[in-house]
Parts: C-alpha cells; sequence; structure tokens
C-alpha cells in the first residue's frame, strides 16, 4: 500500500545530507514552507545551495537557515529586501555565494530540470552581467542567452491538502514555485494542512501528482479569536 505520510517533521526530512541543492517553495512569503525550514534547521545539514524566488524576511524561516551559517550559496530573484537583513549581512561579509537568477528564468530552469531539457536560449538577461560566461545566441534577430535547469536534491514545498499517494492542490498564491520544484527535485517533501481521503481530491484540481512526492507532513491550522488561523504549536 503507498502512504507517503510522515508522522512528523523530523522524519520526513531525515536523510537530507551535506552539500544537498535544496529547493524551497514561496514567493515572498506566500506558500513558505516554514515548518519545513525549522525542521531542515533543526536536521543540521551543512554546505547547502539553498533555491528560493528571495533571500528571507526578517528572521525567521529563510532567513533563520541563513542564519546558521550551513548555506553555502542561495540561487534566486531578489535577495535584497528591506528586512533581508540577514543575507545582507552574510553577502556583504563573504560567507554567502549569490547567483541572481532573473524570476522568469529562475522558474524556467526549475521547469526545464523537471522536463527533461538539457538547456535552453531566453533572451532576458542578454547584453548584462547575468550573460557574462554564457553562450548567446541569434534567433529571430533577437539575441539569446543559454540556460541550463537547476535540478535540486529536495525540495521543501507548502500545499494545501494532500492525500496518502502524496497528490497535491495548493491554495491561489501559495502555490507559486511548488509545481516546478516538485518535479525538477530527486526527492519532494510537501507540508499540507489537511490529509484528504484516497479519491477525494477532484483531479482537475491536482496540481502536483503523487508521482513527483516524497514525503507529505500535516502542519495542523486552528482559528484565532480574530476569525483568521495560526498552526498549532
Amino acid at each position: 500500500m503507498i502512504d507517503k505520510i510522515s508522522p512528523s517533521v523530523e522524519e520526513a526530512l531525515a536523510g537530507i545530507q551535506d552539500g544537498a541543492t535544496v529547493l524551497i517553495g514561496g514567493f515572498g512569503t506566500a506558500g513558505i514552507p516554514g515548518e519545513l525550514i525549522d525542521g531542515l534547521i533543526a536536521q543540521g545539514a551543512r554546505d547547502l545551495t539553498v533555491v528560493n524566488n528571495n533571500a528571507g524576511n526578517g528572521d525567521t524561516g529563510l532567513a533563520a537557515l541563513l542564519a546558521t551559517g550551513r548555506v553555502r550559496k542561495i540561487i534566486c530573484s531578489f535577495p535584497r529586501q528591506v528586512d533581508s537583513h540577514v543575507f545582507d549581512g552574510l553577502y556583504r561579509s563573504g560567507k554567502l555565494e549569490l547567483e541572481l537568477v532573473p524570476q522568469g528564468t529562475l522558474a524556467e530552469r526549475l521547469r526545464a530540470a523537471g522536463a527533461g531539457i538539457g538547456a535552453f536560449f531566453c533572451p532576458t538577461g542578454y547584453g548584462t552581467e547575468l550573460a557574462q560566461g554564457k553562450e548567446t545566441r541569434e534567433i529571430g534577430g533577437r539575441m539569446h542567452v543559454l540556460e541550463t535547469p537547476i535540478h535540486g536534491d529536495v525540495a521543501l514545498i507548502k500545499a494545501e491538502a494532500g492525500d496518502r499517494w502524496g497528490n497535491l492542490v495548493y491554495r491561489k498564491a501559495a502555490r507559486n514555485f511548488g509545481p516546478v520544484m516538485a518535479t525538477a527535485a530527486k526527492r519532494t517533501i510537501a507540508s499540507v494542512h489537511e490529509i484528504a481521503e484516497l479519491g477525494t481530491l477532484d483531479p482537475e484540481a491536482i496540481v502536483t501528482p503523487g508521482i513527483h512526492v516524497s514525503r507529505i507532513v500535516r502542519i495542523p491550522r486552528v482559528a484565532t479569536q480574530a476569525g483568521g488561523f495560526r498552526k498549532e504549536a
């Protein structure tokens, strides 16, 4: 019987090795798998390459992971923000390597990894420092830059619900990079708020099929007095 449900974050993350490339979903703070990031911090893997839309906000989540000093390199589109002081300090002191990738190119490099595409030409970045050292070619009267896929050893993503086969559905903008990261990694771990009975998820709503998911772990959500939601302690 296929059952990809992990009883704990710790068990779901077991086996992530030093030197791994970790794809982490999220757009700003939307769809960030915070509990999985906290679990990775506790797990202790070092010398990591992290791929994310940005380089962390404030002192929690991805910023907290960077603060441990266990990330060697970050690949992202928006490293600097008003509250990116953790990244700023590490980068300016030479303790963190940065590969800056335009957001659309980042998504396509991840998609290419999942689709088995060896490389692709893209016009974005031509004539800028981002194209230095890369092959360029004129296609249709426009110059393009050769980009390569981004493969992950593991992807940490957040979904709204999943079943024991690993099928996932997302909530609105929280979807963001989750689907492409799930296909680009050797191993995908997803946090979900709900575990659905097998067969109850609408097949038309399943964005990430279970074939791309290794483990899912439920992160409960409870109502607050203000009518919003927060995670259980």
